[in-house]
């Protein structure tokens, strides 16, 4: 028999159990569209329970159980779904036995503490679970003949809970729970597990929020402008409006702890809080700018989106928190589009993170390294490969047909189209805006700086050689062809000349845009891209495969080095002009110099030698043809005249000249490049006392090597041999 009741209990602990599940899987996700815990959320509720009981084990006999009890209850109002609450109570047993229907019945009297947990999918339903801890105190007033026992209890209760909410107000709960007693006192026959089956009754204070009477509008929303969204500005729009509303206080009372966002539905994580007010007074009026944190769903947009976002003000009116939004409808253009009314918008489609550019890019590098002149400025280098390289692939200036630069410059209001890098580099054609981001790009990605210059109706690229401006001479012999900003020197590319001339030519027209306005400046700008994406920060990108055909590498060799030939001569020319119009040994010195740059080694020994011949004391062309004999391997050749240079110094007094210690690091590469790297230690030793600031860099002429593999890794730097200008 107990063996049936035991089963029969069991079935409605699962039958109850399945009852409370299939409600949760019955629920649909229309709740997300309103958080309704927050919606109806109440500041404190009272309710009352009553529940049947069933052991699940066995006392001494069968019981009746019920349990009824008050509970008071507090939603965290940052998080009302979590709700703790205070729970007082009865609980009676009633002794089922035949021959002692009395000895058993006892009552327990009992407080409680608990956390609930309550989410309202939708406005009238709930589901929910609680958790208490308390004590009790039981009393069997007929189990001992001496009078009245008592016992004191632990008692542990979970349960959950299925609520219909037929108004704000009631809530009528059904709740399966399973409690623990565990008695403190020897009284142990009633320890152990019951499931209980109940429903309560709760009143909620507070106002429905959907009641007309409850329903805020202390906010006008006046004057709201959201003009053009761009894509590309996703960054821009955090720290800068996209659009701006007057705000008007319409009640006769401040209202308080005011707060406006702007939100756009599946463009945005989360509202972008754009204005917070301690106070807004009676009848006062703000004109709140509106920002916007787009999350990257905006690049994925094509041409023109229409949106409609919302304008949410929070507020308080008396002490009571309040909701408005209104709705606002604007464009959103894709990624390419832009309006120039401020030039540095262009930094935004500059994209040297790209990976498609930067394969490019190292494919170009490599296939001109062995053309790459070691002693000559690295970055105009590059610029020049990276022409050559574009060129050769057919890239093509294009006038814009829809709204080329000079209409777009002139119309600050005009939408026009950038061309992401990527795009214009598989399309092989471009407008200057086009051209000359993607000019900066591929720069960019090596690590040059770049920037863009503005004349009326064009734009064009320029980049960082790292040249002091002292030294334009290295870079071109006539100053007027490049910029000095912040004391480096700059070089302007007029890069829509691609296609139809040179690297030289368009270097030469860059500058020419650039001083036609020498007298009249206000019509020409410079922008460092660097600056220009502290503000507008590249757009984003869904990176891909090109499928590029990267063109020739012999015919990119050939355009690079017929470039690097008009350089070299314009800048040699200069010097030789120079030299043979004064006939002065250090301008020959100089001369030699310049040759060695160009890895003209020839021509600069006949130079050297020419300077040496002029004054034969003069040292610093004897030391420069060791550097020669040095770079054709001829080392002990180097070597002997590195030490009559250092013997004649001595006795001169100079050994403690920065001639001196240069010297010395040339003697010690050669004994370094010979595998003698005692003597090479002891050299760089003997320079390094001289100077120790200025030999840093050559710090590894002081270690000797174990093997002659970590030789050859290290050797190579040898080739910075040192070439004086003067002694």
């Amino acid at each position: 028999m107990q063996f049936l009741i035991s089963r029969a209990r069991r079935f409605r602990i699962i039958l109850w159990c399945i009852l409370l599940v299939f409600p949760l899987l019955s629920v649909t996700a229309r709740g997300e569209e309103m958080n309704f815990n927050h919606h109806y959320r109440f500041p404190l509720s009272i309710g009352l329970e009553y529940q049947t009981l069933t052991p699940l084990g066995s006392y001494n006999t069968d019981y009746n159980i019920y349990e009824a009890s008050v509970n008071i209850r507090y939603p965290i109002p940052r998080l009302p779904v979590l709700q703790p609450f205070v729970q007082l109570g009865v609980m009676r047993f009633d002794s089922l036995d035949t021959m002692y229907p009395e000895k058993w019945d006892h009552t327990h009297l009992y407080g409680a503490l608990g956390l609930g947990y309550a989410n309202r999918f939708v406005k009238n339903f709930e589901l929910g679970a609680e958790f208490t801890a308390g004590v009790s105190e039981a009393v069997f007033p007929k189990v001992s003949d001496t009078g009245k026992v008592g016992s004191t209890n632990l008692l542990f209760n979970a349960s959950g809970k299925i609520s219909l909410n037929p108004s704000y107000a009631l809530s009528i709960d059904i709740r399966p729970s399973v409690k623990y007693l565990l008695s403190l006192s020897s009284l142990k026959t009633f320890d152990g597990f019951l499931f209980g089956l109940g429903f309560s009754l709760n009143y909620r204070f507070g106002e429905d929020p959907d009641s007309p009477r409850s329903i805020i509008r202390s906010i006008r929303f006046e004057n709201v402008s959201l003009p053009l969204a761009f894509s590309a500005m996703q960054s821009y729009y955090v720290k800068n409006p996209v659009g701006k509303a007057t705000l008007t206080n319409t009640e006769k009372n401040a209202l308080t702890d005011v707060e406006i966002s702007f939100f756009q539905a599946g463009y945005m994580d989360s509202p972008t809080v754009s204005e917070t007010l301690p106070v807004l007074g009676e009848g006062e009026s703000l004109e709140v700018p509106l920002f916007a944190s787009y999350n990257q769903e905006v690049f994925k947009t094509e041409g023109v989106t229409p949106l409609t976002g919302e304008i949410i003000a929070t507020y308080k009116s008396r002490g009571r928190a309040a909701e408005q939004r209104h709705s606002v409808s604007y464009d959103l253009y894709d990624k390419t589009a832009i309006t120039w009314d401020d030039n540095r918008k262009v930094g935004a489609f500059i994209t040297p993170a790209d990976s498609a550019l930067r394969n490019y890019s190292s494919f170009v590098r490599q296939a001109v390294k062995d053309e790459t002149l070691d002693m000559y400025n690295q970055q105009l280098q590059f610029a020049v490969q990276m022409y050559a390289a574009l060129a050769e692939i057919g890239c093509l200036y294009q006038v814009d047909p829809t709204s080329p630069f000079t209409q777009a410059q002139e119309n600050t209001q005009l939408v026009d189209s950038v061309s992401l890098p990527r795009d214009t580099l598989k399309r092989i054609t471009g407008d200057c805006d086009d051209l000359t981001v993607l000019f900066c790009s591929l720069l960019e990605t090596v690590g040059i700086e770049t920037g863009f210059i503005t004349v009326p109706g064009h734009i064009y690229a320029a980049f960082n050689t790292n040249a002091e401006g002292a030294e334009y001479r290295e870079i071109h012999p006539d100053r007027s062809t490049t910029l000095v900003i912040d004391g480096e020197i700059w070089i302007p590319v007029e890069i829509t000349m691609i296609g139809r001339g040179g690297f030289h030519e368009a270097w030469r027209r860059g500058s020419e845009l650039w001083n036609a306005f020498e007298h009249d400046q206000s019509k020409r700008a410079f922008y460092r891209t660097r600056n220009a994406q502290a503000i507008y920060r590249p757009v984003g990108l869904k990176e891909s495969d090109l499928g590029l055909q990267y063109g020739s590498k012999e015919h990119i060799v050939r355009g690079f080095k017929t470039e690097m030939n008009k350089i070299a001569g314009t800048i040699i020319n200069g010097y030789m002009n120079e030299a043979r119009a004064s006939g002065d040994k250090k301008s020959y010195n100089k001369l030699g110099i310049v040759y060695v740059k160009f890895g003209m080694l020839e021509e600069a020994e006949r130079t050297f030698r020419t300077a040496s011949q002029i004054d034969r004391n003069y040292l610093t062309p004897q030391l420069n043809l060791a550097n020669i004999a040095f770079l054709k391997e001829h080392y002990r050749e180097a070597l002997s005249i590195y030490e009559n240079v250092a013997d004649i110094l001595r006795n001169r007094g100079k050994a403690s000249s920065r001639f001196y210690q240069q010297v010395l690091l040339n003697i010690s590469k050669v004994y370094y490049k010979r595998e003698n790297y005692h003597q090479a230690q002891d050299y760089f030793m003997q320079a390094r006392v001289i100077d120790p600031e200025t030999v840093k860099e050559y710090s590894y002429l002081a270690s000797v090597a174990s093997s002659t593999s970590r030789a050859s890794d290290v050797r190579s730097q040898a080739k910075d041999i040192i070439f004086v200008d003067e002694d």
